[in-house]
């Protein structure tokens, strides 16, 4: 089945820059009254894909976040693209094809730059019983049939199989080799970053002439607007609108009464990659006791591993940067434990993150308290105020999420507006994976900045104070920290850190690094921003 090849966006125009002073710029002219068709609250993944559809589709489009693009969930993820097996085992047909759909889309379409295709191998270990690998196969053929319904080709998504226990041991020699049957290899999408993603996101909308501003709070919401204050002076300004969208997640609740959601908190630890041997492949290890169930371990390629995933309920006030707790960690160490070759322990762990779900409350069992078997549908919601509120969900199907939302605002409030764009339009950055193979541009950052590499990379040529790594160990230059204010919105030390980069996950490298980024933050104080060099 072949696609539109993306339209390479060889060099950043001016529009699809976001830079301070385009921000202020922006936020100035609405608070003198400017009137915008779409309103959005929220600059993760859904909000910042709200913004783009809306501006894609000709209408006027203002997009805020309190802090920063990708500051919750979207930036706490697996960093994978699911094919939707998961809820195809668990009877949700819709939500299987749609999320098989959406990665399709993802890694043929818009965003074949940040989206790969990812290994993993499944071990099967002596606590995993012949019915449970019968059943587990089974599945896998499954997930395959989806990708063929979802129209995505072979060669983007290969066929799963079985594996000896030679090949299984060669992907990953880190497993215990004791009583190993084999293993099972399976295909599915993998984010090089989703933070990467939402800015590209949201630049691509900015190109389409969205005003995107973070640091801009929203205190307060109605059908025609919002307050909003400017974190960064502390000045108070209306936004008119015509409708307004909530895509605050998890922090919905907090805007608009009557939102019911039952948050999951999912927690991530950081390993370095010696201590897990030359991994081919990400792992699935089955969760002692539990069907259909495992623990994540996820190479990323810059000397650290992810290990991931907990499901665990969370009661009480949503706070901006969830804590990851002792028992989440032990539990995921002692899962670890159970498949692997090597001991580690609480001091092998150099950092950990923990990100919150949004998910809808569809359980009417009574006492039922398993967030992992909540529903990952999304809904769209409208208040009494007129505002419509998107919610649920996940990563995957932010795109049609996004959609939905604005296919129900242009409805109701009578807007006109083309029809959807954005499952053939690709993000700043996209190209055919040709064009992108044949860049000349280090294959780290083609894969972070896609066409936009050459321009990343050119920056370190032309100045050698550039080209070093900002941490000893870790790939990131000075050169990326500098594009960052410059192209991508970074307006301080987090959000070079902590979003544009990764650096922050682990926190001695975070504290090393502080350094650089006031300096590049320095170099770029007060400069409007460039045409790419």
């Amino acid at each position: 089945m072949s696609h539109p090849s993306p339209t390479p966006h060889a060099r950043p125009s001016r529009d699809a820059s976001l830079d301070a002073a385009r921000r202020r710029r922006e936020l100035a002219g609405l608070a003198e009254g400017a009137q915008v068709d779409v309103l959005v609250v929220g600059l993760g993944a859904t909000g910042a894909g709200i913004a783009l559809d809306a501006a894609s589709r000709g209408l006027a489009v203002a997009a805020v976040d309190a802090h920063d693009l990708a500051f919750g969930t979207s930036r706490w993820s697996s960093k994978l693209i699911h094919g939707g097996l998961r809820y195809l085992a668990s009877g949700q047909l819709d939500v299987a094809h749609e999320s098989a759909v959406e990665r399709g889309i993802l890694m043929e379409r818009t965003a074949p730059h940040l989206v790969g295709a990812q290994p993993f191998v499944l071990p099967l270990t002596p606590l995993v019983s012949r019915s449970q690998a019968a059943l587990t196969r089974a599945g896998l053929r499954a997930g395959d049939l989806l990708r063929a319904s979802a129209r995505t080709s072979r060669s983007t998504l290969p066929a799963p199989r079985a594996l000896s226990p030679v090949e299984t041991r060669h992907m990953a020699p880190v497993l215990r080799s004791a009583g190993l049957r084999g293993g099972l290899l399976s295909w599915d999408g993998r984010l090089s970053d989703d933070a990467r993603l939402v800015t590209a996101v949201a630049r691509t909308a900015a190109a389409h002439g969205a005003r995107i501003l973070t640091r801009t709070r929203a205190l307060a919401l109605d059908g025609g607007g919002a307050l909003v204050r400017d974190e960064l002076t502390g000045e108070e300004a209306r936004i008119r609108a015509r409708a307004v969208v909530n895509a605050t997640g998890v922090w919905a609740g907090g805007l608009i009464d009557d939102i019911r959601l039952r948050p999951s908190r999912g927690t991530h630890l950081v390993l370095r990659s010696e201590d897990l041997g030359s991994l081919t492949a990400g792992l699935h290890i089955p969760i002692p006791g539990e069907a259909n169930r495992f623990v994540l371990v996820l190479p990323q390629g810059d000397g650290r591993v992810y290990v991931g995933l907990t499901d665990e309920p969370v009661e009480g006030a949503v706070p901006d940067v969830p804590e990851v707790p002792e028992t989440d960690i032990g539990f995921l160490l002692d899962v670890l434990g159970s498949a692997l070759d090597v001991p580690l322990g609480r001091e092998d762990v150099i950092g950990a993150f923990a990100g919150l779900r949004p998910l809808l409350d569809t359980s009417t069992a009574p006492g039922s308290s398993r967030t992992a078997d909540i529903s990952r549908k999304h809904a769209v919601l409208t208040s009494r105020e007129g505002v419509v509120t998107v919610v649920g969900g996940k990563l995957t199907t932010y795109r049609r999420m996004a959609q939905d939302a604005l296919d129900a605002v242009v409805s109701a409030r009578g807007l006109t507006a083309g029809p959807c764009r954005t499952a053939c339009l690709p993000l700043v950055g996209a190209a055919a994976r040709g064009r992108l193979a044949a860049l000349d541009a280090p294959l780290r950052l083609v894969r972070r900045y896609g066409t936009e590499a050459p321009a990343v990379h050119a920056l370190a040529l032309a100045n050698p104070d550039l080209a070093a790594p900002v941490v000893p160990g870790h790939p990131v230059t000075m050169a990326e920290l500098v594009w960052a204010v410059r192209h991508e919105g970074a307006l301080d030390e987090g959000d070079l850190l902590d979003r544009r980069t990764r650096i922050g996950v682990v926190p001695r490298d975070r504290e090393a690094a502080l350094g650089a980024a006031r300096e590049a933050l320095r170099r770029e104080e007060g400069r409007l921003a460039p045409h790419a060099p």
